[in-house]
């Protein structure tokens, strides 16, 4: 029997899928990389926005067909589309077999097998605790780094996420088990381990009673074999000195902080349900940038959320040109079921949403671009990712990049580097989003 897998939308899912292609390979299950070739099919859905919800259920679709022309004999659905819809999957789309929980996915083998017997499963415990993660996750990012989800759910309740309501509340990993977890993925070569949830900053909270993810990061940096730990999705309401002075002091922290903020106008940050005003973002962001000087900032904002109005996206844009982040993507605001923005009555025009994006953008891509060019001269330890095919050059990313939202620095050399090996470059040009630069020597951590 042959297990063809798709893991849609974040990486908090990805971490999910590798646990569950491990469990599948510890029960002697084969996986296979054509779909072709399957007895069998998961799909880990996405449906935190409408385009995710579009692209699970056209997946869905389309892998069904193999049941038509292929060997197909059972198709399983996973993540948050089954824990959302699952009444509607099991209505409406009858070449569903099986249907997981976002709860429930440690029981992959189970529905595995029977499926391929013929019988349909469905699994949804209550989003309570945690599913059991024994098996020896099968890492997919090409084994130099790795995703680290250290809680799950959220409390926050912002007005326009429907998150809460199919990962449950917040829930940390205990740290014995993180530090287990960071422990093996060191040992299979892992060289970067990038931290994750709904929220990172409120890690620990359920557990101790206290914001613990700088007694996190102190035992992941004693980890051999770890050479960068990056920090995801922080609240910037839950930043504060002691998660600052963590990062300081722990010379395998990245100087990177993803701080997804949402928008900076009071008015629209209150009908979001944010806990952060205008004053607070920009106390909080100062407060970085004067402890931690070479810090690399990351944010997200959401445009045309409902309510906003031309003189508020004009504030937003004098804030984004004001606060120069190093990295900021955007979202058009997607109304979802079951949230309170949905029912507001002041909802903002498509092609304007899609309007204000892209001024968010293309001032972003100016900032991006007089930020990279300070940066000609200096020497940063670059982790390889690849060679350029059929030129002389290969790509990596420095401390300032994460993997899949960020850019890249192209480095001219003859020589073949393999990938997560560190050197030394002098950035010698800049582009937008990305850089130049030149090995000034190997092996530099």
């Amino acid at each position: 029997m042959k297990v063809f897998f798709i893991s849609l939308g974040c990486d908090k899912n990805l971490v999910d899928s590798e646990y569950m292609l491990g469990m599948l390979g510890e029960a002697g299950i084969s996986v296979t990389d054509e779909e072709t070739e399957a007895d069998v099919i998961v799909i880990n859905t996405c449906c935190f926005i409408g385009d995710a919800k579009e692209e699970s259920i056209q997946t869905i679709l389309e892998m069904a067909e193999y049941k038509k022309s292929g060997r197909l004999k059972g198709l399983i659905v996973t993540g948050c589309l089954a824990q959302r819809y699952r009444e509607e999957i099991e209505a409406e789309l009858p070449e569903v077999d099986a249907v997981l929980g976002t709860n429930s996915y440690d029981s992959i083998v189970e529905a595995v097998r029977q499926v391929a017997d013929g019988n349909r499963y469905r699994r949804f415990l209550p989003l309570e605790g945690l599913p059991k993660t024994e098996a020896k996750r099968i890492v997919t990012t090409g084994g130099h780094y790795a995703y680290l989800k250290i809680a799950e759910g959220c409390d926050k309740h912002c007005t326009y996420c429907i998150i809460p309501k199919i990962r449950g509340s917040y829930r940390s990993v205990p740290i014995e088990e993180l530090i287990k977890q960071a422990r093996q993925l060191a040992s299979q070569g892992v060289r970067e381990l990038i931290l994750v949830a709904q929220e990172t900053t409120l890690y620990g909270m359920d557990l101790y009673g206290r914001k613990s993810l700088d007694k996190l990061l102190d035992e992941l940096n004693r980890i051999p074999g770890l050479v960068w730990i990056r920090i995801m999705y922080c609240y910037p309401e839950e930043i504060d000195d002691a998660l600052i002075d963590a990062i300081l002091r722990n010379e395998k922290v990245c100087h990177y902080l993803d701080i997804p903020i949402q928008h900076s106008v009071d008015n629209i940050l209150t009908r979001m349900g944010r806990k952060t005003s205008h004053d607070d973002i920009v106390r909080i962001l100062n407060r970085l940038r004067e402890r931690i000087p070479d810090i690399c900032i990351r944010t997200t904002l959401i445009c045309g959320f409902p309510g906003e109005t031309e003189e508020m996206h004009e504030e937003l844009m004098q804030f984004v040109n004001d606060m120069e982040f190093d990295r900021l993507g955007t979202f058009v605001y997607s109304p979802e079921e079951d949230t309170p923005a949905e029912t507001f009555a002041d909802q903002v025009d498509e092609e304007l949403k899609l309007t204000w994006q892209e001024d968010v953008m293309e001032l972003q891509q100016e900032i991006s671009y007089d930020i990279n060019e300070t940066l000609r001269g200096q020497e940063l330890s670059v982790m390889i990712e690849g060679q350029v095919a059929d030129e002389n050059a290969c790509i990596g990313r420095t401390y300032r990049d994460a993997p899949g939202v960020d850019g890249y620095l192209f480095i001219h050399t003859d020589e073949t580097l393999v990938t997560g090996d560190f050197v030394r470059v002098k950035i010698t040009g800049a582009y937008e989003y990305d850089l130049i630069g030149e090995i000034v020597n190997e092996s530099a951590k």
